[in-house]
């Protein structure tokens, strides 16, 4: 199934690709057939997903037309190669995606993988990957732990892991000279919230060594209500109150909170919470503190540079096709898909300009440097299977006359700065202090 007839808005369409698994097989030598796996239904879809899914599809397209995008990404699809993509909904639990993603190799027989939102995926997917020599990039899911606890030849993640979502939220918060006698948080009960909770603690140890722990609430993902946390949060009256709640979770606590007037008590802190600004426009409430794991969304439009084209043309495609502006998903995978590019090409002027083996492509892969929307990207960790990324933090503030939501007050951070370096895991370079830290 080619990208033009699948070109429809939201999950009704996705779930219509994703039926078309049984379609076509092998891809032919003057195409490169992609397998994207993203959450097309689920909690998950809505914030990340879907909008992931509609950044990549309008990529392609523009890319299998050519002469759309500024150089070095004018040229037609990859190198030549038309750009079929099969896209799978990611639902389901990590067995099943193990069994898509054997499907999408060994029945679809596609070229590369593209996926995974899920940190528990993102962590079942790789040994299977490097037992099928199948090239495999990660490209959104957070935990270090990929690899950290890991090492494999065929699976690359382009973006950032989500240390530093944090170490950036910290240094935000010292850079401008915030009183933090106290701090609290509110995160999922589940690995995600409880590594985000132990990043920002770890951080804030290392910059604020005096403030003082409060509550850690942990409710159920997907819990809806916080009126009990709520309450507990307004009690403590913490000078900060940190949360990488997100989607539903994250809208239903900024909601409930802001109509009790938490925020007027405590500073808000959200690890990565741009993603909800389209869903809650004017109720998002002035002066929290957010991120987007990279200089993404909003923080990009405003940062202006050299990348500024680059952003601008993505940026206006996709909000004149969906009528909103795009947040992180669609940056994440949009770096991807131009990391894959490269790497394409890359193989090909190697190899004499035939479509790459896996083999060649993992060679491509490695230690690769691009330019994105998001920023410069440098697979630079993991010997070279791991990116990083420079990030940005800002604050909210809802621009009345025109009607939408800006960025203020927005730092940028080196990559350097706030990801680990080469050869230390995340926590053990929290606890020492950020040794290697690049900082302006």
């Amino acid at each position: 199934m080619t990208m033009k007839s699948t070109r429809m808005g939201g999950a009704l369409a996705a779930l219509t690709v994703a039926a078309g698994l049984a379609g076509p097989a092998a891809a032919q030598d003057d195409t490169f057939k992609i397998g994207v796996i993203t959450f097309l239904s689920g909690q998950a879809a809505e914030s990340f997903g879907v909008p992931a899914w509609n950044g990549g599809k309008l990529l392609v397209e523009m890319l299998n037309e050519g002469g759309k995008m500024p150089a070095p990404y004018d040229t037609k699809g990859f190198g030549g190669l038309n750009i079929e993509v099969v896209v799978v909904d990611e639902a389901g639990g990590a067995t099943k995606q193990v069994q898509e993603f054997r499907n999408l190799v060994q029945r679809e027989e596609v070229d590369a993988v593209v996926g995974y939102v899920s940190s528990g995926d993102c962590l079942a997917i790789p040994p299977v990957a490097d037992e099928l020599k199948a090239f495999t990039i990660l490209y959104d899911c957070g935990t270090p732990r990929v690899f950290e606890d890991g090492s494999f030849e065929y699976v690359f993640r382009t973006a950032a892991h989500a240390t530093m979502d944090n170490v950036s939220l910290a240094r935000y918060l010292k850079s401008r000279n915030f009183d933090v006698p106290s701090f609290a948080g509110l995160n999922q009960d589940y690995a995600w919230g409880q590594d985000s909770w132990a990043d920002f603690t770890g951080s804030m140890a290392q910059l604020f060594p005096d403030a003082e722990v409060k509550t850690a609430l942990f409710p159920k993902f997907g819990a809806g209500q916080y009126g009990t946390e709520i309450s507990a949060l307004l009690r403590e009256r913490a000078a900060v109150v940190h949360s990488s709640n997100w989607g539903g979770d994250l809208q239903g606590f900024l909601i409930q909170a802001t109509a009790r007037g938490l925020h007027e008590r405590s500073q808000l802190a959200l690890a990565a919470g741009d993603h909800v600004i389209p869903q809650l426009q004017d109720k998002m409430p002035d002066g929290v503190i957010l991120g987007a794991r990279g200089v993404n969304g909003l923080a990009a439009k405003a940062r202006g540079g050299e990348l500024q084209e680059l952003t601008d043309t993505l940026w206006d495609a996709y909000e004149a096709e969906y009528g909103v502006f795009p947040v992180q998903a669609p940056f994440r995978m949009w770096q991807a898909l131009l990391g894959l590019k490269t790497a394409v090409e890359k193989a090909m002027a190697d190899n004499g300009g035939t479509k790459p083996t896996d083999e060649q492509l993992a060679a491509a892969m490695k230690g690769l440097e691009w330019d994105a929307p998001s920023g410069h990207i440098e697979m630079a960790l993991a010997d070279g299977h791991q990116a990083i990324q420079p990030n940005a933090i800002g604050t909210t503030k809802w621009n009345a006359e025109e009607g939408r939501m800006e960025l203020v007050d927005v730092e940028y951070f080196d990559a350097r700065c706030v990801n680990p370096p080469e050869g230390m895991k995340a926590q053990e370079w929290l606890a020492q202090g950020f040794p290697g830290a690049k900082c302006d």
